[in-house]
């Protein structure tokens, strides 16, 4: 009687272990896949892009100057990758912080990008959705923070 609740318990422990580490919807995860947008954006990898964003993605720009979408941001990946140039030099995230309910996860922080002599920080938003244990970018805003004079 003791084998099957030892048993029991095993099973059941090694079946809600396996399914915790089916899901992307991890801090670690979420972090680590907020990092590698912003590598892809630095160094232009429309697969990456193809294969994270979500269909109904869209990228809000500083106060709206420009939205894109999935396939817009894509095909400018795809060009910078074909002209073997991007125009940054640099993108580095600051102050990064995760909030998850559910299936989905809200990153906020702040990316410098160096694109010549005047470089801009940036204060970004974006929002992740766990779809049948994969995590996809669905949203981004991103907003030129003020240089103090």
């Amino acid at each position: 009687m003791k084998f099957i609740y030892l048993f029991l318990t095993f099973f059941l422990f090694t079946f809600l272990s396996a399914n915790a580490q089916q899901s992307c919807m991890t801090e670690a995860n979420i972090k680590a896949l907020d990092a590698n947008w912003e590598d892809a954006n630095l160094h232009p990898n429309p697969e990456f892009m193809e294969t994270t964003l979500a269909p109904e993605f869209v990228w809000v720009h500083n106060h709206a100057s420009m939205i894109d979408t999935k396939e817009s941001t894509v095909k400018r990946a795809v060009n910078q990758k074909a002209n073997g140039t991007s125009n940054t030099k640099s993108r580095t995230q600051s102050e990064v912080k995760v909030a998850i309910s559910g299936n989905t996860a809200i990153v906020t922080g702040f990316t410098f990008v160096d694109r010549g002599p005047s470089p801009t920080n940036y204060h970004f938003m974006r929002t992740y959705v766990e779809k049948d244990g994969k995590c996809y970018l669905v949203g981004n805003h991103t907003m030129a923070v003020p240089i103090e004079e």
